[in-house]
């Protein structure tokens, strides 16, 4: 009996203990969430269910998370959101699906979002988002869509980019990139009209012959 009580204990502190690291876990996830929050302006209180007193963020609402609570979606389109993105972001390791289309988002995409390894969809279109698009997308292997179309991006697309076998969708319409167009990898498949309308940018590059940054700062 006396063994038996033992064994029970110790599976009770391994429960506690495990329980312990979920509710960590979450708080973490939250606490990223709660940090983009914080950055936004959002006059139809679409995020007031963000509470960060909750475990984790899994009851609030435009998150979807799976069996382990951990946060794989975030659905923020056409929110009449305005502010910027944070580095927090970053800390979403699970995440599959960051959509915050059509909003008034202003600032920089972090170079954190090179952290969420399982991105399968990052929307970003149709905000008036600045600055470059961070190399670090590049080590997004999961990346399937990427629409980053009608914004105020600068600078060259990174070629790092054609690393990435999975990309199928690629969008940087309505821009002001410069520089050429890469043609390896995913780029050999994607449409010349997904790159229109950024006066700067030259065209398909033409390996041996154009520099990549011809025109390009």
């Amino acid at each position: 009996m006396v063994a038996l009580f033992s064994f029970l204990k110790s599976w009770g502190f391994l429960a506690v203990l495990l329980a312990l690291a979920v509710c960590v876990k979450g708080n973490s996830e939250g606490d990223a969430l709660y940090a983009l929050r914080r950055s936004l302006s959002d006059p139809d209180k679409v995020l007031q269910s963000w509470d960060p007193n909750l475990v984790n963020p899994c009851t609030w609402f435009h998150v979807t998370c799976n069996g382990d609570n951990h946060v794989t979606r975030v659905d923020l389109g056409n929110s009449k959101l305005s502010g910027h993105l944070v580095p927090e972001l970053g800390k979403l390791e699970h995440l599959q699906y960051l959509e915050l289309y059509k909003n008034n988002i202003q600032g920089t995409i972090p170079k954190e979002l090179g952290n969420l390894k399982r991105l399968i969809s990052l929307d970003l279109y149709n905000n008036n988002i600045s600055g470059t698009i961070p190399t670090s997308l590049g080590k997004l292997k999961s990346l399937v869509f990427l629409r980053l179309n009608d914004n105020k991006l600068t600078g060259p697309i990174p070629r790092e980019l054609s690393g990435v076998s999975s990309l199928k969708v690629m969008d940087v319409s309505n821009n002001n990139l410069c520089g050429t167009i890469p043609t390896s990898g995913p780029f050999e498949h994607i449409p010349l009209y997904n790159f229109e309308h950024n006066p700067q940018l030259e065209g398909p590059e033409l390996l041996g012959l154009a520099s990549y940054d011809t025109n390009c700062s």
